[in-house]
């Protein structure tokens, strides 16, 4: 095992509260590495949670991250078609946001961005995967896996932002997840254009519900994504094959009609993400603390989710930075704390809300699940 020489913070995960936090912990003037997991072979090409709401443009202005994250070729969102309670397809334009437009991002560009931004500002980027972490008096030791072996890097603190797997944090405070929803996915690639086809453009998400659960789909500058959402137990085991999948998405009435209205190249394999809210209990405690979706996921309905991790990430690093220069941890997580849990609050009550919109099919098991699910009953599952 190789060591490294002691940081003021390491932030574990390279997504943007990772990013982010490290940014703002590096203008702090903190020494801090990002550990970044390396690619792993024959995992997805592509990465969604690719909606980001035109609510971000205040933060990212404050981070001086602002034109270029959100620059071209990412795309503004022109709104969405939604057949959501009904078998209509109904128009929800940005004029219904009060900010305005967002943008579908390409999320592997705009990850990278942040994270240059990040090592521009001096933090140290690693490659590696951290496992866990150990407690060491003052600080704590974590344990990265990379491809030579594994190193150990020491800290006075610690920020997980490794996603839904919550590296650091599983040990040490109780995840409740909210269901078993998952995403099957996949990137349809666009053309730069041939004989007899308009190339697609068209840039509105649409979300189309079906009994077994929801389809989306949304222009990206690096292709069309498409998925469904549904509970494992429900999912049609042909949907993990490229015809299963375009099968079932071609027999959508407006999902289905965006695949065919384009040149789009034909997919590889579809991909499984969990895409379930998820809540962490406490967020934080003795030299660590999460941001993203390692603290608080999402269900993809809310397209709240890289919005919630950047304010997430950015007042992850500010906490730290605060307890780094003295301040006492206790208020400072307690804080964090009261600011993640009104953003809980909030997405259980319109996360309820949403899916009781949907009547068509109360009998059938996913709608089922969900309209017997009251607010404050949402996040009980304990992992």
């Amino acid at each position: 095992m190789t060591r490294h020489g002691a940081y003021d913070a390491v932030v574990a995960g390279g997504g943007p509260a990772g990013a982010v936090a490290a940014l703002v912990l590096a203008r702090a003037g903190r020494r801090v590495a990002i550990v970044d997991d390396p690619p792993v072979p024959g995992a997805c090409a592509h990465k969604v949670g690719e909606s980001l709401p035109s609510a971000a443009a205040p933060l990212l202005r404050d981070l001086d991250l602002w034109p270029g994250s959100t620059a071209a070729p990412h795309l503004r969102s022109t709104g969405m078609y939604v057949s959501w309670g009904s078998p209509e397809l109904r128009e929800r334009g940005p004029v219904q946001d009060p900010y305005g437009a967002g943008w579908q991002l390409d999320r592997l560009r705009f990850d990278a961005f942040l994270r240059d931004a990040a090592h521009v500002a001096g933090a140290e980027p690693l490659r590696g995967r951290v496992t866990d972490a150990v407690d060491d008096g003052p600080g704590l030791r974590l344990h990265v896996r990379h491809e030579h072996g594994t190193r150990e890097l020491r800290c006075a603190w610690a920020v997980d932002a490794t996603g839904r797997r919550a590296a650091l944090a599983r040990g040490r405070a109780v995840r409740r997840r909210q269901d078993r929803l998952v995403a099957a996915h996949l990137l349809m690639a666009r053309r730069n254009g041939s004989a007899g086809h308009e190339p697609d453009r068209e840039a509105r998400t649409v979300v189309e519900a079906v009994p077994g659960g929801w389809w989306y789909t949304t222009l990206t500058p690096a292709g069309r994504i498409v998925a469904h959402l549904t509970d494992p137990d429900l999912a049609d085991p042909r949907l993990r094959t490229p015809d299963g999948f375009l099968d079932a998405a071609l027999r959508t009435r407006y999902v289905g009609a965006r695949l065919t209205a384009g040149d789009l190249v034909r997919p590889s394999a579809p991909c499984w993400s969990t895409a379930h809210g998820l809540r962490l209990t406490p967020y934080g405690g003795r030299g660590w603390i999460a941001a993203g979706d390692a603290a608080l996921a999402f269900d993809p309905l809310s397209s709240q989710g890289i919005l919630t991790a950047l304010h997430s990430g950015a007042r992850a690093g500010i906490a730290v930075a605060l307890c780094l220069a003295g301040a006492p941890p206790r208020p400072v997580l307690a804080s964090y704390t009261d600011f993640l849990d009104g953003v809980a609050v909030a997405y259980v009550r319109h996360h309820a809300e949403a899916y009781a919109t949907e009547t068509r099919w109360p009998a059938l098991p996913f709608w089922q699940r969900r309209g017997a699910v009251r607010p404050r009953d949402s996040q009980e599952a304990r992992e």
